[in-house]
C-alpha cells in the first residue's frame, strides 16, 4: 500500500498521528512526515487515518501512485 498527503492541503490536524503513529509523525506544530510505503501490519490503520483526515489530504492506493507520477 502506498500512501501520499497533499502536504498544501494538510492543516496539521495530527487525527493521522493518533491512528497511526507508526507511519505518520508530526514535527514541530504543523510538519508532518509519512512513511510513503505503508507497512502491511499498519494498513488498517492506515485505512482509518486516511478516512479520518478532515481535509482529506491522505491518498492511498492507486490515486496515490497516480499522484506521484
Amino acid at each position: 500500500m502506498q500512501i501520499v498527503v497533499d502536504l498544501n492541503r494538510c492543516q496539521g490536524y495530527a487525527q493521522c498521528v493518533f491512528l497511526a503513529p507508526e507511519v505518520f509523525e508530526l514535527h514541530g506544530e504543523e510538519a508532518l512526515m509519512y512513511e510513503p510505503t505503508v507497512p502491511a501490519d499498519q494498513r488498517e490503520r492506515v485505512r482509518r487515518a486516511v478516512a479520518a483526515c478532515p481535509v482529506q489530504a491522505i491518498l492511498s492506493g492507486e490515486s496515490a501512485v497516480a499522484d506521484v507520477r
